[in-house]
Formats: structure tokens, C-alpha cells, sequence
């Protein structure tokens, strides 16, 4: 027994403390790993070989590793908190440096860019000005606050139920004031190229069996047509003895707005679906497919890392999508801080994707990545280290009490 031995057992267990206490330092750190300390025996060289009896010189240690294990995933507030849950990295950047990591705490900066404590932006692909993503080399994810423009309706759906029992009006000509001279009528809200919503209605009147005429107002004008010249129906429908409609073109009705915007603009009225039976008159659905200009409400992230907004017209937008990294070999990363890594000639390149694909995790919106330290087990583990330390110490008592025992000798 030499003081070798117990001095190199006191180092590793020094250093094996110092692991686990940076792992319990930081139990509460978003997205941190916790670390191991690795030991390895130490033997002296021997110039004629080794021999059968030769003794250990002490204790080294061989490395100290990251434990990428999954930390549990918790809810948070904040839209913009994002957790992986499987393999893979955040790609960051700060000025053209390329870090990663797992902490997923994010905001927006003044500028609009999504970015952690130490404004390193978070990269993905973005989208093109027709709102498509742009797929191929990464760049810095910057969400778009201003407002969606408005879209001209051009198309309204309509299915509804005409019954087949009503009776042709005996009030003629139509008139949309008077009740009498028209069986059922529907409204539906279409914007022009402005925004501007307008009240589009339309009226249907049995002319006779299986058999009935469309006509439309504007905002409560007549279209095709000024009271009181003779009404001008906008189509007609022809129902099939069974009650269903003989396929017919959508009809073109104009709209004409007094509001600077373009007019008139031309509202296609598709009936498909539409039935004539003996039971009530309903609408089964009156969809159009125009809106008016909204203001960002608010964005999610999906799985996929697809950043989705939504605006207070009640549309929504893809404005980009994050990417996450991976590596052969986590473990050959260089730890720099503040939850961050950089790769290394030994840990390989990284390999960018997007979540969910190849060994890439998926994301999960408000919610965070808690470290991965066992808090329980990192205090087992530094009683047992405080006991190797104090078993160390105690072999270097022995070798000087032996030491001191042959001083004494006379």
C-alpha cells in the first residue's frame, strides 16, 4: 500500500462529488443532462512486460459523460415553450454560430425573431410571400405579426332542403319586401376585395313542380334587376322525381359594392348537394370561402415543428416550421454553457431534419423539458462518494502509521 493509491482514490472521488454536484445544482434547469463521472485503473509500465503480481498504481478519471436520457415533460403558459420529447436538438444561432440544445424556454425578440435567454434564434425554414414553406438550408425562424390581407369571396356552397310540398306563390311578381311572392330565402356574409363584408341573400320561389327560380339581393338591393322593372332570376333548379338535383353550372351572381373596392365581383353559387323532399325547408350548410383582413391573435407549434398563426378573422397561416438536430454520437459534443452544445470532429456533424422524421423527436407547444436528474439517486450517490472519499483518506492514515512504525524502530 503506497499514499499513490489513496491520493488518486481521494482526486476521483473529489471529481465524482463535483459530478454529482453540478447534476443537483442544476435539477431544476429546463433541458439540462445530467453528467457521470467514468473511472478507470491505473497500472505503472514495466519495461520487462507485465508480470503476474503487478499491483495497481490507483484510480484515474477516464471521462465525464452526459446522460441523454428523456426528462419529464411539463405544461407551461407561454405558446412559444417548447418541448422534444425524443432524440434530437434545437438549432440556434447567434450571428452565423451554430449551437444546439433541449431547453425549449422561447420569446419573441423586438424584431420578431423566436429566441432563448441569450437571444440566440432558433432556426427552421420559413415561408415564401405565397405562404409555402421554403424547405433546404436552415435559416432564422422570424414570426410575421402583420396582418393577413382579405380575400374576395368568389364561391358560396350552398345545400339546403326545399320542400316539395310547398305551393307555387299565388303573389306574382317577385317582390323581395313582400313575403307572399317568395317560399324561403337565405342570407350569407361575402367580403369584397376591401374586407368589406356585404349581406348576400337569396330567394327561392316554386314556379312549379320540381321546379324553382333563384333570385339575389345585395345588402338588401336587388341584383340584375331595379324595382320596379320586371325581376330577373339569377338561375333555376330542376329537381329529379326522387328529389335530388339535376347537376347544374354554379350560378354567377354579380355584386356590386359602393365601397372602393373592385366591382363588381362575381359570387358563383354552387346548389350541389341540395335536395327537393317532403319534409321542411333547411339549410344543411352555406359556407363561402372569402374573409376580411385579420390581426395575429396568437400561434401554436405542431408536432412536426409547423408554426401555425392565428388571426382574428378566424384564419390561420403556416409561418414556418422548426428543425431540430441530431448526431452520431451525443456524447462527443462540447458543453458551453447556459444549456447549449457545439459539435466536435467526435461527435460528427449534425444531421438536420424536422421533428418526427428519421430518429428525430416530435414538439410539444407549451411545455418544457425538465432535466433529467434523479434527485433521489444523485443523493444516494454522493453519501456513497463521501464514503469512497473517506475510505481514501483512511488508507493514507494507515500508510503513515505504518511509516511511522518503522521510524520508531530502533
Amino acid at each position: 500500500m503506497g499514499f499513490q493509491q489513496g491520493l488518486s482514490g481521494l482526486n476521483a472521488a473529489s471529481k465524482s462529488l463535483d459530478v454529482i454536484g453540478n447534476n443537483v445544482a442544476n435539477a431544476n434547469t429546463v433541458g439540462f443532462k445530467e453528467s457521470q463521472a467514468q473511472f478507470a485503473d491505473v497500472y505503472a509500465n514495466s519495461l520487462t512486460g507485465a508480470g503476474a503480481s503487478q499491483v495497481g498504481i490507483g484510480v484515474k478519471v477516464a471521462q465525464v459523460t452526459q446522460q441523454f436520457t428523456q426528462g419529464n415533460v411539463t405544461a407551461s403558459n407561454n405558446p412559444l415553450d417548447v418541448a422534444i420529447n425524443g432524440g434530437g436538438f434545437f438549432r440556434m444561432s447567434n450571428n452565423g454560430t451554430v449551437t444546439y440544445g433541449r431547453n425549449g424556454q422561447f420569446q419573441l425578440d423586438k424584431a420578431g425573431y423566436i429566441v432563448n435567454a441569450t437571444a440566440s434564434r432558433l432556426t427552421g425554414y420559413g415561408v415564401s410571400a405565397s405562404g409555402v414553406l421554403a424547405s433546404g438550408a436552415p435559416t432564422d425562424l422570424n414570426i410575421n405579426t402583420s396582418d393577413i390581407t382579405p380575400k374576395t369571396t368568389t364561391k358560396v356552397n350552398a345545400v339546403l332542403n326545399l320542400n316539395s310540398g310547398s305551393t307555387v306563390p299565388t303573389t306574382t311578381p317577385f317582390n323581395m319586401g313582400d313575403p307572399t311572392t317568395y317560399n324561403n330565402s337565405t342570407a350569407v356574409s361575402v367580403y369584397d376585395s376591401l374586407g368589406n363584408a356585404h349581406t348576400l341573400q337569396t330567394f327561392y320561389v316554386k314556379t312549379a313542380p320540381n321546379t324553382w327560380k333563384v333570385y339575389a339581393a345585395n345588402d338588401g338591393v336587388p341584383i340584375g334587376y331595379i324595382p320596379p322593372a320586371a325581376p330577373v332570376a339569377v338561375g333555376t333548379m330542376n329537381f329529379a322525381s326522387d328529389g335530388s338535383l339535376i347537376p347544374a353550372a354554379p350560378f354567377a351572381v354579380p355584386v356590386t359594392v359602393g365601397t372602393g373596392a373592385t366591382s363588381p365581383f362575381t359570387v358563383n353559387v354552387d346548389f350541389t348537394g341540395t335536395s327537393q323532399y317532403g319534409s321542411s325547408f333547411s339549410v344543411n350548410a352555406l359556407k363561402q370561402d372569402g374573409y376580411t383582413s385579420g390581426r395575429l391573435s396568437g400561434f401554436s407549434i405542431s408536432a412536426d415543428g409547423t408554426i401555425v398563426g392565428r388571426y382574428t378573422n378566424g384564419q390561420s397561416a403556416t409561418l414556418g416550421q422548426v428543425v431540430l438536430a441530431n448526431f452520431t454520437n451525443p456524447n462527443g459534443l462540447q458543453s458551453l454553457g447556459n444549456n447549449l452544445w457545439t459539435e466536435t470532429a467526435t461527435s460528427g456533424p449534425a444531421l438536420v431534419g424536422t421533428p418526427n422524421s428519421g430518429s428525430l423527436g416530435v414538439l410539444q407547444s407549451s411545455a418544457v423539458e425538465d432535466s433529467n436528474v434523479d434527485l433521489t439517486a444523485a443523493l444516494v450517490n454522493m453519501i456513497t462518494a463521501q464514503r469512497t472519499y473517506q475510505a481514501n483518506a483512511q488508507t493514507i492514515k494507515t500508510q503513515d502509521q505504518v511509516l511511522q512504525t518503522l521510524v520508531n524502530l530502533r
